[in-house]
């Protein structure tokens, strides 16, 4: 979100909420031939690592391309859009905001565009300062949607014009059935769904009204049986201050299934905890605090985020938070680390906020000679006027076991710069800052091992495919005029086919 607007929404959010409080799916996790490509949820799979199986096509030409919003807003765009996904077959589902906050599904061929079938939903989005995202996922030839009253939706046979559907209920069907006026009113889904590599689907939850049974919002899990359990957030993490599972915050599963990762916090702008809990029963097998490394003080967990765990290869976990004091890091948070069990905090990132970062292995980057096996890949934005920020917004290859000084506070060391570039449009926006540029407006980005590349998005109105061997911007093709925005996915098709969001727009780009 171009972050005049965005910080200008953020601050006046925290400032009112203050005072008044005085998939893989199965696709990174099996090696079935059947779930070896596609994009089948939130930043590709459920370590959300958003590595492509197949390289995408050269950036040359916009095959064809569709609405996200059918009634966008004017002026700056306060939605998180849901993540395209790609079936094995090469459908496109597109996640739609048809209403204020409704939506409904559509379904594309890959290639041509061509409308295969629409879905409606009657999922509202709760209410945040950004609107949190719909995001639905594949498994196995079935697709899973968010649904009203906190149910789930599922959709047989989704490369096919019609589908037997059916309803997935986490506190019971027999609940939802005596009474699902009450539910709809009270129950939300409020994170992308996440799929295990054996279908059990987990999302997190929020409960805005009573309901007969004493709902409290928190984390749901639905086994691929259709058996729902569920954990009140305050359960979860033994405190009673914690309030829900936080906003748009898909959760993430450790490389062998046993555990899930998640985000809950107290209050909008409020402090939190990163949980990890076992993937079978929900009880809580570790947690820590979360904290601004530098200050030491409690990191803030505002709705307006879309961060979401990401899980490396050797199974520790980062994930985003904003500052504290805000926007004492020039509005840029922390990417915190921590071991697979949360009892080690490793070296932080220097940028987190609203940002879930992708993994990048280090062979992709023939520069590199350290000894990690892998590197991390996130938005680099430093924001012009917040702070001491300039302008000079990049996207960075971070080595999570290397260190340097922070760029904004030195006494504190944050992971190494492997590789870093800047954006290219100038930001008229700051005439005093003769550096500034377009910041990079990506939530996930979309890695292609074939090409050593990445995909990013800008709020410039273009795409880049950033070549890891040249730290060039090798490729670039223009979807809109620019304009400032929540930060959007970026994902990559079966046959190669780039896809990015851009002005409430999804586009399908190729050579």
């Amino acid at each position: 979100m171009h972050h005049t607007g965005r910080s200008t929404l953020i601050i006046a959010l925290a400032v009112a909420i203050l005072s008044a409080l005085t998939l893989l799916p199965a696709a990174a996790q099996t090696p079935a031939a059947a779930q070896s490509q596609g994009w089948p949820g939130h930043a590709r799979n459920a370590q959300h690592t958003a590595v492509s199986s197949v390289a995408a096509q050269p950036l040359a030409k916009i095959h064809w391309q569709t609405p996200v919003d059918l009634q966008p807003p004017t002026g700056e765009i306060f939605i998180h859009y849901g993540s395209p996904l790609v079936t094995p077959a090469g459908t496109v589902i597109v996640p739609v905001k048809t209403g204020t906050d409704s939506f409904r599904l559509e379904a594309h061929n890959q290639v041509t565009g061509a409308l295969l079938w629409t879905l409606k939903t009657g999922y509202h989005a709760p209410s945040a300062g950004f609107l949190p995202s719909f995001s639905p996922v594949l498994f196995n030839g079935k697709l899973y949607l968010p649904a009203e009253g906190g149910t789930v939706l599922v959709r047989d046979t989704p490369d096919q014009a019609t589908g037997k559907l059916s309803r997935l209920v986490f506190y019971g069907a027999s609940n939802f059935n005596a009474d699902p006026k009450v539910y709809n009113s009270s129950v939300q889904i409020n994170t992308p769904i996440t799929a295990d590599a054996a279908g059990n689907l987990y999302f997190g939850f929020v409960v805005v009204g009573t309901t007969p049974i004493g709902l409290q919002s928190g984390l749901a899990r639905i086994s691929a049986t259709g058996q729902g359990s569920f954990v009140a957030a305050t359960t979860a993490s033994a405190d009673s201050q914690i309030t829900k599972v936080d906003m748009s915050c898909a959760p993430a599963l450790s490389h062998d299934g046993k555990t899930i990762y998640v985000g809950v916090n107290s209050f909008d702008f409020g402090f939190g905890y990163l949980l990890a809990l076992d993937s079978q029963t929900l009880r809580t097998l570790a947690k820590v605090r979360l904290i601004d490394p530098n200050t030491g003080l409690d990191a803030e967990i505002p709705d307006e985020s879309s961060a979401t765990p990401t899980v490396g290869p050797d199974g520790d976990v980062y994930f985003g938070v904003l500052e504290n004091p805000f926007p004492g890091h020039n509005d840029r948070g922390w990417l915190l680390h921590f071991d697979s069990t949360l009892s080690r905090q490793k070296t932080p990132g220097s940028f987190g906020w609203d940002d879930t970062a992708s993994i990048v292995n280090a062979s992709l980057v023939p520069s590199y000679h350290g000894t990690s096996k892998y590197l991390v890949m996130t938005k680099y934005n430093n924001y012009a006027g917040i702070g001491t920020g300039d302008g000079i917004n990049k996207v960075a290859i971070l080595d999570p076991n290397a260190t340097e000084p922070d760029p904004v506070f030195p006494s504190t060391l944050v992971m190494n710069e492997v590789l870093t570039i800047k954006g290219v449009t100038p930001d008229p926006n700051f005439p005093n800052f003769p550096g500034a540029v377009r910041e990079w407006c990506i939530n996930t980005a979309a890695v292609d091992p074939v090409t050593k590349s990445v995909l990013v998005n800008s709020e410039d109105g273009k795409l880049y495919r950033w070549n890891l061997t040249t730290n060039t911007l090798s490729q670039v093709i223009t979807l809109s005029g620019g304009i400032g925005e929540a930060y959007t996915p970026t994902a990559i098709g079966t046959d190669g086919t780039a896809f990015a969001i851009n002005d409430a727009v999804l586009f399908a780009l190729g050579h």
